[in-house]
């Protein structure tokens, strides 16, 4: 579903949950998004770049630590925002009526699923 809404305006969800952090929180650290996103770094890295190519993001370089980027949508990436259906029905749909706490929980349980799961699959490969 959210696909199918993004698909025409040439973004993926993650592409998407960037935009939208972006725009809720401002300017964000990239490591920072790490933690919100709940992603690992290389994928966000690979996300980001290709936000930066697009111009709808740029990175800028940590006064103190080069290395560290903040990330801030460009005027490209703001009037794209703008022209993006609602998708936040999608959450309010999907999580009315649990509680933090549960949804808490939930996410913790799954991370380590997929956690064991990958060491799983790297144990198992030659």
């Amino acid at each position: 579903m959210m696909e199918d809404a993004l698909r025409p305006h040439g973004l993926g969800a993650t592409q998407w949950y960037v935009l939208h952090q972006l725009t809720h929180l401002g300017p964000t650290m990239q490591r920072d998004l790490v933690r919100l996103l709940e992603i690992e770094r290389a994928t966000l890295s690979i996300i980001i770049g290709t936000l930066v190519r697009k111009r709808l993001v740029e990175q800028i370089p940590d006064a103190v630590d080069q290395r560290q980027k903040l990330l801030r949508l460009t005027q490209a990436g703001k009037t794209l925002w703008g022209e993006l259906p609602d998708l936040g029905f999608i959450h309010d749909t999907a999580f009315a009526g649990f509680s933090e706490a549960d949804l808490e929980t939930t996410a913790r349980v799954l991370k380590a699923a997929t956690e064991r799961l990958n060491q799983r699959l790297k144990g198992t490969r030659p």
